[in-house]
């Protein structure tokens, strides 16, 4: 596949300018890297960077069941009071993940979604289906908005001499924000382990945002430095850590599961396997010794499998570290063997996050 058949974003020609290196991303362009991976981790850590997430898509659901629309959609409990987010996944029937998603009110009739990029065809398909026994609209703005994710100790206070309000938003809220003429919204979650925010503004804004944040001094940042960072916090990465073959209990998230809700997507089948319980559950390691391991990596205790990475990397701050589902008899302090490219690695089992966060 070339470039030219390639999605990209309104920030792609920037972030050329900028000296990223543009690769493949789930079918759209986007940097893998700016100065480098290293450089572009430390400045999270210690200082302030950004990252083009304007791939993300934004779905907006209105209308009179949007809460309990979203209710029925999510296994975590949706806050519906305005201003307030809630992190939570998308099941199909039998309780696998189609999507891990945030649900934000802007008002008890009016909320905004933000959903993963390589799942925005297939999540508007699902919510379509879904939306259609609720007295609800779904509309799918993806292709309307933009946005910058800033991440670090120091992102907040800088987003505070672009945008009036960022130092007193509180953590999982949004705003509506006004900005370079024209309406937008902002957001503080984040997929780092660092305080930080996020802004949403349309298309044709989005540049001078950029331009404003390189002016105070942010760095640049890529995918290749968000995903070390988010594996360091402990954050699955959709398609790799959780997908359709995966449940939250098996993915180390049961916390975002609400067996008391009266009804929701999966709810059977979550239910069924609690009781029954687990056969396999994602779990971390740090390699003992020099090793990047990888996805597809197998785990080994003595000469039994005992199962396989699904995402691993090099950490500056941790070494070889990674996670993949294995047996439940692989607990924290179990030595582990990695398996990569053909010898095995020691690997300590560990709890997540490797990282822990600040925020």
């Amino acid at each position: 596949m070339t470039h030219t058949d390639l999605k990209t974003t309104p920030l792609c020609a920037a972030c050329e300018a900028a000296g990223g290196k543009m690769v493949d991303f789930h079918g759209w362009l986007l940097p893998v890297q700016f100065k480098g991976i290293l450089a572009e981790h430390k400045a999270v850590r210690e200082a302030a960077g950004m990252f083009d997430v304007s791939h993300m898509g934004q779905f907006f659901v209105e209308g009179k069941d949007a809460w309990p629309f979203l209710q029925y959609i999510n296994c975590n409990n949706i806050k519906n009071t305005p201003g307030v987010g809630t992190y939570s996944h998308i099941l199909t029937e039998k309780g696998t993940i189609i999507d891990d998603a945030i649900s934000f009110c802007l008002t008890p009739e009016k909320f905004l979604v933000v959903v993963n990029a390589a799942c925005i065809d297939g999540d508007f398909a699902w919510f379509t289906k879904q939306a259609k026994n609720f007295n609800v609209t779904v509309r799918n703005e993806s292709a309307d908005w933009a946005m910058i994710a800033l991440q670090g100790p120091k992102a907040v206070e800088t987003a505070d001499k672009v945008v009036a309000g960022a130092s007193d938003l509180p953590r999982f809220h949004i705003k509506e924000i006004e900005l370079f003429g024209a309406r937008g919204y902002m957001t503080r979650t984040g997929y780092t382990g660092e305080d930080g925010v996020e802004i949403m503004l349309p298309n044709n804004k989005i540049v001078e945002l950029w331009a404003a944040l390189l002016a105070h001094g942010v760095t640049p940042c890529g995918l290749g430095a968000r995903d070390v960072l988010r594996l360091e916090a402990g954050y699955l990465l959709n398609g790799a850590d959780a997908d359709q073959t995966r449940t939250p209990y098996e993915a180390n998230c049961g916390w975002v599961v609400k067996l008391a809700k009266e009804n929701f997507v999966g709810k059977e089948a979550l239910a069924a396997q609690k009781a029954q319980g687990l056969k396999e559950k994602l779990t971390a390691f740090v390699l003992k010794s020099a090793g990047v391991p990888r996805a597809g990596c197998k785990i080994f205790v003595g000469a039994e499998e005992k199962g396989t990475l699904t995402s691993g990397t090099y950490s500056p701050l941790f070494k070889g570290i990674a996670v993949g589902y294995a047996a439940l008899d692989v607990t924290a302090g179990t030595e582990v063997e990695i398996e990569i490219h053909g010898k095995r690695v020691k690997a300590d089992t560990v709890k997540t996050p490797f990282y822990k966060n600040r925020v």
